[in-house]
């Protein structure tokens, strides 16, 4: 990469493997500069009366003397890192006559050859020169490192799309499941984003961030595999046996699911499947709506002198359904925060049974729905009417019930923290009136 102004000159990447390269100088400049060179394979020889702590151990040849003409015979490349800019000079003279590549530490003007910043990312290597000004090619390498490491910048090869049988490569690909978060695309992680930027198949579930897809390349192939309360566009098994075939066909494929994968997202069955069948796999933790969206509400979990436990509990099924597991008389009896996932449908029936089994039915209770992105709602009730109200205001899953007196807490800190997590403002006003059929619904004590 060169910005334009100054002088012209002509970027080139030197295989050095096994090719002679003499540092001459042993300060901290010399030493990164042998590293660098090692690294690359070369056979390096650092000429020094004095070396800096970190040259012992490295695989070089060390002479312990002033540099004397002469020294770069043979040599294919040369660094003149020395203190003294005359024996810099003279380096640089040796290297002229013997038509040495040499690099000049001192003065950049007077070398013939400039050393980039350089940042790897795989098998990527980006090389940044600035018109000779080496603190600014390192801001900008800094910020393309950060971009390549984010997964902003496409770092994927370029293939034909993998659903045709051609493209198809031979030998096993990969399987990485990613944690989405809870719905705001500004929450996946690192690893994640990154993990979609080299994908070749994205399967995407309804719950991710499926805003990132947008940024994906035109011939990544992106599988709906959504889930939605009684509609499937794919079972498990269907779900678990395509990650498995496209990673048979030699492809990389990212299981994109919402919040963690290993929470109540079964990714542990679709990383069995992977398992079982030979298939490389690895997983992506996310961010859990079951803490990230109480949050973006405003309410903490856990709060000293209120809370100091709380329980994640998957309220999909009816408690008087004979597959339910869930323990409501335990979690009646006790006194921590409870936080529901996929309760909407059932969370009259559950609230009852948390009262039956002695919870106070005054216990504050906050449904917020589609945290973290700008269509949250949060709609504040108690136990004793959490089911009514969540009816009459119309809310829909995705959602997430909070169940404790740290709801109260939302009160003063939701309408700051929802703005940061990119809350619509206007979804926070505060009253309790139902919504009325089409209108989005408020934010309100019942």
């Amino acid at each position: 990469m060169e910005l334009a102004g100054g002088m012209s000159r002509y970027p080139v990447e030197i295989d050095l493997r096994g090719r002679l390269a003499v540092v001459v100088g042993g300060g901290e400049v010399a030493l990164r500069r042998t590293r660098g060179l090692a690294d690359a394979g070369a056979r390096v020889v650092v000429v020094a009366p004095r070396l800096a702590e970190g040259f012992a151990g490295l695989a070089v040849t060390i002479r312990r003397r002033r540099y004397h003409d002469g020294d770069l015979a043979g040599a294919w490349f040369a660094h003149a890192a020395t203190g003294d800019p005359a024996v810099n000079a003279a380096v640089a003279a040796e290297a002229e006559r013997a038509g040495i590549w040499c690099v000049r530490a001192d003065d950049a003007a007077a070398s013939a050859v400039h050393m980039p910043a350089v940042t790897r990312h795989g098998d990527i290597t980006v090389a940044v020169t600035a018109g000779g000004d080496p603190r600014r090619s390192q801001r900008l390498r800094s910020a393309i490192a950060a971009a390549l490491a984010s997964g902003m910048l496409p770092v994927r090869p370029h293939r034909r799309p993998p659903r045709r049988l051609a493209a198809r490569r031979p030998g096993t690909g990969t399987v990485t499941l990613v944690g989405g978060g809870p719905g705001d695309p500004g929450l996946i992680t690192v690893r994640g984003r990154r993990a979609l930027a080299e994908a070749d198949v994205v399967v995407a579930d309804r719950l991710g961030p499926r805003e990132l897809l947008d940024e994906l390349d035109p011939d990544v192939e992106v599988i709906d595999a959504g889930k939605a309360p009684g509609a499937h566009s794919l079972t498990q098994d269907e779900i678990n046996a395509l990650l498995v075939d496209r990673a048979l066909a030699g492809l990389r494929v990212v299981r994109l699911k919402g919040g963690d994968p290993f929470v109540f997202g079964r990714g542990g069955e679709e990383a069995l499947a992977c398992v079982r069948s030979g298939v490389p796999v690895a997983v992506v933790p996310g961010v859990t709506s079951a803490v990230a969206v109480p949050a973006a509400a405003g309410i903490p979990v856990t709060h000293r002198g209120i809370a100091q436990d709380f329980t994640v509990v998957s309220a999909h099924l009816d408690p008087a359904a004979p597959a339910a597991t869930a323990d409501w008389a335990a979690m009646g009896s006790a006194r921590g925060t409870l936080v529901l996932l996929m309760a909407v449908a059932h969370l009259g029936a559950v609230a009852a049974e948390l009262v039956r089994h002695g919870r106070d039915p005054a216990t504050p209770v906050a449904i917020i729905q589609a945290g973290t992105t700008r269509e949250q709602r949060v709609l504040t009730s108690t136990l004793a009417r959490a089911g009514a109200d969540c009816a009459a205001h119309a809310i829909k899953p995705p959602a997430v019930v909070v169940i404790g007196d740290v709801v109260r807490l939302g009160a003063e800190l939701g309408s700051v923290l929802g703005m940061e997590f990119g809350t619509d403002p206007g979804a926070l006003a505060r009253h309790a009136e139902p919504a009325a059929p089409g209108e989005p619904g408020q934010r309100g004590a019942a």
